[in-house]
């Protein structure tokens, strides 16, 4: 499974748990098994610690290249939010460019800028996520800013209405001018009912104008402290250096308490769900979910296969059945979505104009018939952990890829050492397991089916065109 964060509106899957240097996975077209231990072959250096406030470091010395990645996520998505003030978790991460004690916002950006930092933030429905990638010798200085803009950030009405309104129109953008933006939103809006995933990341507009300052101070203060926070200092670094500096920079900070706020429990799907939105859009199409076990479990790896074996690219069945074979659609691709408390296994249809939907979605329903209930074939299954796997090492040919894989785990688990176990789960996947868990998650009444179509036209008047 992979993760892209930039704001996550369109994420593929959350989980991204194994990628690296050094491992040997056979390429895709190989049919070869391959080697067992991937756990020794994959493993680099991490030394893990936590100060008396409860920040989680984790440091990770390359020295291949005089760059370092560093990287601070915080465990607050907007399935911390509350009703009626969806999207202030995402707010935050735009806030969070405004400048602190030390540094105000365009100070911080020409520092950046003029140390060579490359630099952005996420927000997904379990965490949000800030990093920095830039020369080794400037260590100390954007550990300085992180530092400041965790204590110290300006939350104060004039930030909090230029900001807002800068989410406001990503809004439009990304959700309300979007097709595929707004079929995401239905579509998980339909599927869960009673659970925080329900609401977008992005928050509803009129949930953007509730935020109000003290609420935002209210939010800053309980959700962004060290005891809540996981930094990750990877690259050119000197170990002994790196804690020295984040104790004279973060030691100094009090713990917060973080609300325990237990979360409804999604009741089980009883029968298919079925929502139509018309919009002015040239084509039609439609997303297709299953709700899924959460990240980290044995059947997510099944699944994530599964997916692959579907529709990962042009070679894959819903491909080749709907593009090539019926001719009724554009695209198609699925992914097994892995968040921290649930998962979805999507489907989503671009159709050919004039094509039939309802044509579409048998063909669909018939293709998901099958892993529940033929094995998928030796090949099929070889081919498909050779491209995840092989996904996985690539990711981690970077330093920050590295550091990306090892916040992740650590904010969603709790231990960074899960990433070198994953490619060995995957490989352990067998054919009967796909099957096995198809016939559990991926049955027709549980599924939840969002079509979105053109409006229909109306139909002109038969009356008479005679004077009144």
């Amino acid at each position: 499974m992979s993760i892209r964060t930039l704001f996550h509106l369109l994420p593929a899957l959350v989980l991204i748990v194994s990628h690296t240097v050094a491992a040997k996975v056979p390429a895709a077209d190989k049919h070869e098994p391959a080697p067992a231990d991937f756990g020794s072959q994959i493993r680099f250096k991490v030394e893990k610690y936590k100060l008396d406030n409860g920040l989680t470091v984790l440091i990770h010395e390359d020295h291949s290249a005089p760059i370092v990645s560093y990287q601070t996520w915080f465990r607050v998505g907007s399935k911390n939010e509350e009703p009626g003030f969806t999207g202030i978790a995402h707010l935050f991460e735009h806030m969070m460019f405004k400048g602190a004690g030390r540094y105000s916002g365009e100070k911080l950006e020409t520092i950046l800028q003029t140390n060579g930092a490359i630099n952005n933030a996420f927000t997904t429905h379990d965490y949000t996520g800030y990093y920095e990638n830039l020369p080794s010798s400037k260590l100390q200085i954007i550990m300085d800013i992180e530092a400041d803009r965790m204590q110290n950030l300006q939350v104060n009405a004039e930030n909090l209405k230029s900001e807002r309104e800068v989410v406001k129109e990503e809004r439009r953008f990304r959700v309300d001018n979007n097709p595929t933006g707004i079929l995401r939103e239905v579509m998980f809006g339909t599927t869960f009912k009673v659970h925080p995933y329900r609401w977008p990341v992005i928050g509803y507009m009129t949930d953007l104008d509730n935020i109000t300052t003290e609420k935002a101070v209210e939010f800053y203060h309980t959700y962004y402290s060290p005891n809540n926070a996981v930094l990750v200092v990877a690259g050119d670094v000197d170990p002994t250096e790196v804690k020295r500096l984040v104790n004279q920079y973060y030691g100094a900070m009090p713990a917060q308490k973080i609300p325990d706020r237990p979360r409804p429990t999604e009741p089980p799907q009883s029968g298919t769900r079925t929502v139509t939105v018309e919009k002015e859009i040239q084509s039609p199409q439609f997303a297709i979910v299953y709700r899924t076990p959460k990240a980290g479990t044995d059947e997510s790896y099944a699944l994530d296969l599964l997916a692959n074996i579907l529709g990962a690219g042009k070679s894959s069945r819903l491909y080749n059945r709907l593009v090539y074979k019926d001719q009724v659609a554009t695209s198609v691709h699925t992914s097994n979505y892995t968040l921290q408390e649930s998962g979805l296994f999507q489907i989503y249809v671009n159709l050919k104009p004039g094509a039939s939907h309802h044509k579409a979605q048998k063909a669909v329903y018939g293709e998901m018939w099958r892993p529940r209930n033929l094995k998928i074939s030796k090949d099929e299954l070889l081919k498909a952990k050779n491209q995840v796997m092989k996904g996985y090492v690539d990711a981690l040919k970077t330093i920050h890829g590295r550091a990306e894989t090892l916040a992740l785990n650590e904010a969603l688990f709790g231990d960074y050492e899960r990433l070198f176990k994953d490619l060995e789960m995957y490989q352990s996947v067998t054919a009967e397991q796909i099957q096995k868990a198809a016939a559990k998650f991926l049955v027709a009444e549980k599924s939840t089916f969002v079509l979105l179509t053109p409006p229909k036209k109306q139909k002109k008047s038969s009356g008479s065109k005679g004077s009144h």
